[in-house]
């Protein structure tokens, strides 16, 4: 067989001969030589290097080949030569498949004739050997990749149906696939099943566009949404204009989310269109497809932005309002897309379990970032060492330095979150953080033994030098107009129970006992929250 059928590299070309020369035998008939195999049982064993040989210097060429190829035949009397020679069609394209399956039928035609010499039998078991990776071949350079797109353009792919099952009739003519078996029909059942390679190749682009929507986006605000947030709270037309403001469904609010975040949820949406556009088994793998992308949020941010996560920031703010904006979607899902479902796909869609896993992704993000900022707090309170002997002057200005460093963070803090979170969320976290870093301070001060008179004012001026400086962070506690209207106003005192208590104690530190013992027995202590042990903390205070 291998003197039989030979492949000439250079030639580009298989040349048959049916006249052999073998072990200085001449004369020897290629049919004789294929009539002895297959009598003793293996002419499939003596085809296989043929099969191999055809497919790696035919087959793949003419798939493959970045200019278009054709094959030209040439039958003489004691041989037949295929060359496989550059197209005149330099315009070529696959389109409807008809170049591709007819040059494919030319080479099956030449092995009919040339190699199987018209016998069924032995085309037969040349095709078992071959159409496997044929026609996974042409699955993967051509069908796979003229998948529609669109739902629109699915009625076009008819025509390559219509194609590919002529190309496969004409190959059972020629005896090379079976007419029975409906294994050996892989182009047409690859076509015809159109709408499951067009919603998996819809899947697989969604899914890579919503991950490259994340990997590509810098979590970054524009300074003009941050520096006033009137410009895009009040705006209207900001939600449709801007690529970072959105609505939150159920909260009759707007917040400030990642662009990342607001192309994915568009992605999304209309996926979920196109569900309700779609038959049952597109439907059923766009839902599915819809699900993987809102996930992916979850999977691959919180991964890339680890380092930001681990510091106070922009970004991790961001990232809260992402996930509470995800969650408000999921939750309008059902309202907005369910009834227009078609009705196999209503029985199991399902969105609402995914929202509590992004409204608990959201409420972990902040108090990571809530925990993070009273960490860095309490390490600037302790370098005040306690607030002991301010009298002496070394002392005083390291109370003070670590109080400019309360200050200084708060500031940061303020400037970083009051533009971004929703005025509620802000006003809690703030109010959380005010909170520990007051009640500290007014602990540390009440376990002070001996105060002289001049530490006792010291520690006066500290109290109300720090207190002055945060006056604009107390003013952006105040509620808006909006908030006025549903919740009474109330005083950053009430807030901020130990805001009351911290500024009582600056009174009572240059206040006689006797004062002191007639505030606590008219219960004014109690209500600024002092205990009675607190109370007489300054009883050896000089007076």
């Amino acid at each position: 067989m291998e003197k039989a059928v030979r492949f000439d590299g250079d030639l580009n070309q298989v040349e048959v001969k049916y006249q052999l020369e073998v072990e200085n035998v001449n004369g020897i008939q290629l049919q004789t030589v294929l009539e002895a195999m297959d009598v003793v049982g293996i002419l499939e064993y003596g085809l296989a290097k043929v099969a191999d040989l055809m497919i790696k210097y035919v087959i793949i060429p003419f798939v493959n080949h970045g200019r278009p190829l054709s094959f030209l035949e040439e039958l003489h009397q004691e041989s037949a030569v295929l060359k496989i020679v550059a197209s005149p069609d330099i315009k070529f394209e696959f389109l409807d498949g008809e170049f591709l399956y007819s040059g494919i039928l030319l080479f099956i035609k030449f092995i009919y004739r040339s190699v199987c010499l018209q016998k069924s039998s032995w085309m037969r078991c040349f095709g078992r050997l071959t159409w496997p990776r044929i026609s996974e071949l042409i699955i993967s350079s051509f069908l796979s990749k003229v998948v529609p797109t669109d739902a629109s353009k699915l009625p076009d792919f008819q025509k390559i149906i219509i194609r590919t099952s002529e190309f496969e009739a004409a190959l059972k003519e020629l005896m090379y696939i079976s007419s029975s078996d409906d294994n050996d029909n892989r182009l047409s059942n690859f076509a015809e099943n159109v709408e499951v390679h067009f919603a998996f190749k819809k899947k697989t682009e969604i899914l890579a566009k919503a991950r490259n929507l994340l990997l590509e986006c810098d979590f970054s605000i524009p300074q003009e949404y941050t520096r006033d947030g009137s410009i895009w709270k009040n705006d209207e037309t900001s939600v449709q204009s801007s690529s970072h403001v959105v609505n939150l469904l159920f909260l009759s609010e707007r917040c400030l989310v990642s662009k990342a975040a607001k192309q994915l949820m568009g992605l999304i949406h209309q996926t979920l269109q196109d569900v309700c556009l779609s038959s049952t088994r597109v439907a059923l793998e766009f839902y599915q497809t819809a699900r993987d992308a809102i996930l992916l949020y979850e999977v691959v941010v919180p991964v890339k932005l680890e380092r930001q996560l681990s510091g106070i920031n922009q970004v991790a703010v961001l990232l809260h309002n992402d996930c509470l904006y995800i969650s408000q979607e999921i939750l309008g899902f059902a309202f907005e897309y369910r009834t227009d479902f078609p009705s196999s796909i209503k029985e199991h869609a399902v969105f609402v379990d995914l929202a509590p896993r992004f409204q608990l992704l959201a409420e972990e993000i902040l108090q990571r970032q809530v925990q993070l900022v009273i960490y860095n707090l309490k390490e600037a309170i302790d370098g005040a060492d306690g607030f002991q002997n301010t009298h002496q002057m070394k002392q005083f200005e390291s109370a003070k330095f670590s109080i400019d460093q309360v200050v200084f963070i708060l500031e940061k803090v303020h400037i970083i979150w009051e533009p971004l979170l929703l005025p509620s969320t802000y006003r809690k976290s703030m109010c959380s953080v005010l909170e520990s870093v007051f009640s500290r301070i007014a602990r540390d001060i009440l376990l002070l033994d001996d105060i002289a008179a001049e530490e006792t004012l010291q520690l006066q001026r500290l109290v109300h030098l720090m207190l002055e400086n945060l006056s604009s962070l107390f003013e952006s506690l105040a509620p808006g107009e909006q908030t006025l209207q549903e919740f009474p106003a109330q005083s950053p005192e009430d807030l901020i129970p130990s805001l009351r208590k911290i500024w009582k104690l600056s009174e009572l530190l240059d206040m006689p006992l006797k004062s002191i013992t007639a505030s606590w027995e008219n219960k004014e202590l109690l209500s600024c929250g002092f205990t009675i042990n607190e109370c007489f903390f300054n009883q050896n205070v000089e007076c």
